[in-house]
C-alpha cells in the first residue's frame, strides 16, 4: 500500500532500531479467534530459509542491537528454531520467543536456553480454562499454556505473560492479575485488541473509547503496585494517562528505556520497532499492514532508514485530527493500525481516544 502524499516528508534523524518482532512462520497448532496473522496449520509458502534467516540476523546486527522476538504462528513448529536462536545469540542480539506454550516440553525448554533464548512469552487471556479457551477459540489452550509455564519455571527460563483485553475479559482483569502473580511471571504485558487478521471478526469485542480509558486507568494502579514490570502494548494513550495521573498525584512514574520492559512511547511502530513477516515483508508493526519493503529484495538497513512509511511515522507533523495537535504526541502518537482500520488512513487520529487536546483542531 502506498499512502497518499499530504505534504513533503521531512527527514528526521533515523532513530535506533530497538525491537524486532519476526514472524518466523504463520503455521500454528492453534487457531485463536483474535490472531493477528489468522494463523493455521501450514505450511505457508515463501517462508525464509535457514540461510536467509541467519543472513537477516547478521544484517540486523551490522547496524543495530535490538531485542529480537521470534514469533508466529507458533515458532516452535520450525525445525531450525534452535539454529536461528543460536545464530542471533552468537551475534550479540537479545533473543526472546513468543509461544502458546503447548509445545514447551522440558527438553524443548532446555534447548531454548542452550540456544540463548533469554525470555519467552505465553498468553493468558482469561482467569480460568473456560474464559481463556472461549476467547482463544481453542479447547485446551489454557491447559497447554500452563504446561509450558510450568516447564519454563522448572528449568528457570524467564517468562512473561501476555494478555489481550477485550469486552469478554475486562471484568476478569483483577483475577488475571492474581493468576499472573501466582504463576511467578517475570512480567505482565497487556495488549488492547486491534481488529486485524481474525481479530477483525472480533471488532465488536473491542473496548469503546470510555471503556478503554477506564481500563487503562485501572492498569496504571496495577503497574504501580505489581511486584513485576507491567507494560501496555497497542494502547498508546496509556502513556498520556500515566503522565496525567503522576502529575495530578505527585507520584514518580517508573520509567525504563531499556530491556524487556522498556516504556518510552506509546506507539513504537516504525520509530523503534519493526515487524518482519514470514516471507520477509516489513511493516511498522504486525497490525499495521503497510509495507516498507521486503528484505529479500532490499537490505533491512535501507528499509529501516529510508522506507516511506517509516519516514512518515517519524514525522509527527503529518498526523491528522486531534493527534496532529495533541500536546502528548511525543509520548503517545495514537494507534496507527486502528486509524487505518477505522478511516483507511494510518496518519488519521486515534479513533479510540476521548482526550481533547488543549490546542484547537481548526485547520488540521
Amino acid at each position: 500500500m502506498t499512502h497518499p502524499a499530504k505534504k513533503t516528508v521531512s527527514s528526521p534523524s533515523v532513530p535506533p532500531l530497538r525491537l524486532v518482532a519476526w514472524e518466523l512462520t504463520r503455521s500454528c497448532n492453534l487457531a485463536c479467534a483474535h490472531c493477528r496473522a489468522s494463523a493455521e496449520s501450514g505450511p505457508y509458502p515463501n517462508e525464509l530459509s535457514t540461510e536467509q534467516s541467519l543472513e537477516l540476523l547478521s544484517d540486523i546486527a551490522s547496524f543495530s542491537s535490538p531485542i529480537i522476538i521470534l514469533t508466529g504462528g507458533e515458532p516452535l513448529l520450525r525445525d531450525d528454531i534452535f539454529t536461528i536462536a543460536r545464530g542471533g545469540t552468537d551475534l550479540g542480539l537479545r533473543m526472546v520467543l513468543a509461544t502458546n506454550g503447548t509445545l514447551l516440553k522440558p527438553e524443548t525448554v532446555r534447548r531454548l536456553i542452550e540456544a540463548g533464548i533469554q525470555r519467552i512469552s505465553i498468553s493468558i487471556d482469561g482467569k480460568d480454562e473456560r474464559s481463556h479457551d472461549e476467547l482463544r477459540g481453542v479447547e485446551g489452550a489454557f491447559s497447554g499454556a500452563l504446561f509450558g509455564i510450568e516447564n519454563a519455571r522448572r528449568e528457570h527460563l524467564s517468562f512473561q505473560i501476555n494478555t489481550t483485553i477485550t469486552k469478554r475479559n475486562m471484568a476478569e482483569l483483577s483475577e488475571i492479575e492474581s493468576l499472573v502473580e501466582r504463576l511467578g511471571a517475570d512480567a505482565h504485558h497487556l495488549f488492547l485488541l486491534v481488529p486485524t487478521g481474525r481479530g477483525a471478526q472480533m471488532a465488536d469485542d473491542s473496548l469503546g473509547a470510555r471503556e478503554y480509558e477506564e481500563v487503562l486507568g485501572r492498569i496504571y494502579r496495577y503497574e504501580m503496585s505489581a511486584p513485576y514490570p507491567v507494560k501496555v502494548t497497542c494502547a498508546p494513550q496509556y502513556m498520556r494517562i500515566r503522565r496525567e495521573t503522576a502529575e495530578r498525584e505527585g507520584t514518580v512514574i517508573p520509567e525504563s528505556g531499556h530491556g524487556f520492559a522498556a516504556s518510552t512511547r506509546g506507539c513504537l511502530g516504525g520509530i523503534s520497532f519493526l515487524f518482519i513477516s514470514h516471507d520477509g515483508t516489513t511493516q511498522p508493526c504486525g497490525y499495521l499492514e503497510v509495507t516498507g519493503g521486503n528484505i529479500t529484495r532490499t537490505p533491512i538497513r535501507d528499509i529501516w532508514e529510508r522506507a516511506d512509511v517509516f519516514c512518515r511515522l517519524r514525522d509527527h507533523s503529518l498526523l491528522g485530527g486531534k493527534c496532529g495537535v495533541c500536546e502528548h504526541v511525543d509520548i503517545c502518537g495514537g494507534c496507527r493500525a486502528r486509524a487505518l482500520f477505522q478511516y483507511g488512513d494510518y496518519l488519521a487520529q486515534e479513533p479510540l481516544c476521548p482526550y481533547v487536546p488543549r490546542k484547537k483542531t481548526e485547520g488540521k
